[in-house]
């Protein structure tokens, strides 16, 4: 099985529908996880996993719609779809790397109670760097700024793609009138 076929039919469109569910669902997690913390640690692993499956699924989408881009009837709407899938990949491994820190710093938090310094710890009473990093109010807000920036770029980038695939596949091959009855 190649990425281009599943079961003899073309596999770009089961991937598609994918990566246009699991993209938008990754930057949600992200952007909840970076606002609360807590959630962060409940997510766990969860989340940095979730980002991996989203950009080996954007891959797969992307792989399978060049082969076939290869094997459709060129125009210009199929041309700029193919044109703009290419874009997203960088969007999800933004999307990745952010849930990889969201998740350290989840993870390195729970170390250091919120506004609390450990003090009996090996560091001599003071939390360890990783705790107080991820404790750090200007960190914090510049990884909610960049989740954000980047959890909203992904979305309206996928969007975007995804409306000119639709137009590439359907514009003009259907009636906008009433069904005619058919024999």
């Amino acid at each position: 099985m190649s990425v281009g076929l599943i079961n003899g039919l073309p596999g770009h469109p089961l991937f598609v529908h994918g990566s246009v569910v699991l993209v938008p669902l990754t930057a949600l997690a992200l952007v909840v996880c970076a606002v609360w913390p807590a959630t962060a640690r409940r997510f766990g692993w969860l989340l940095p996993v979730l980002g991996l499956v989203a950009l080996a699924l954007v891959v797969l989408t992307t792989e399978s719609g060049e082969w076939l881009e290869e094997r459709v009837k060129e125009t210009p709407l199929v041309e700029s779809h193919a044109e703009m899938g290419e874009g997203l990949t960088p969007w999800v491994i933004a999307l990745l790397v952010l849930t990889a820190v969201v998740w350290w710093l989840g993870r390195a938090a729970r170390r250091r109670p919120y506004g609390e310094d450990v003090v009996d710890g090996p560091t001599g009473g003071r939390a360890p760097a990783g705790a107080r990093l991820a404790g750090s109010v200007p960190l914090r807000v510049v990884v909610l700024v960049l989740a954000l920036a980047v959890g909203v770029g992904a979305v309206v980038q996928a969007y975007r793609i995804g409306d000119s695939g639709a137009k590439a596949v359907w514009k003009g091959r259907f009636s906008t009138g009433e069904p005619t009855e058919k024999d």
